[in-house]
């Protein structure tokens, strides 16, 4: 059964970025970092520049851009809708958004028990 409720958007900013990021760089793709150099922040590459794991979550498509997550730390979220948006900053020294003088930033929001029965959690 396939279900309505998204894992992940973007806001307006952030579509518009994925676009310009596309028209420059060809296809690309998210990688919502756990932490280490970069915080915790949505990861932009160009396809073949990151290599996903077996154990990696896809968590849905913004704008032709896949989005994925750990599986480690998908556990952890699996209960909130990420929403992908853009601010003023400088971005993660690895993303596609680094010079632009703009940067993802991942908000989010718990899902409501209706739609956590959609997803099939508990």
């Amino acid at each position: 059964m396939k279900t309505a409720v998204a894992r992940v958007l973007a806001t307006d900013s952030a579509l518009d970025m994925i676009t310009e990021l596309r028209r420059r760089y060809g296809p690309i793709m998210f990688f919502q970092s756990g932490g280490c150099c970069d915080g915790s922040t949505p990861m932009c590459y160009q396809v073949g520049e990151f290599n996903l794991s077996d154990s990696d979550v896809y968590l849905g498509n913004l704008a032709g851009a896949p989005f994925y997550m750990g599986l480690e730390q998908f556990a952890y979220w699996e209960h909130t809708q990420l929403i992908i948006d853009v601010v003023q900053g400088n971005g993660g020294m690895f993303s596609l958004d680094n010079g632009t003088g703009r940067r993802f930033l991942t908000r989010s929001r718990l899902f409501t028990d209706q739609e956590c029965r959609e997803l099939g959690l508990s």
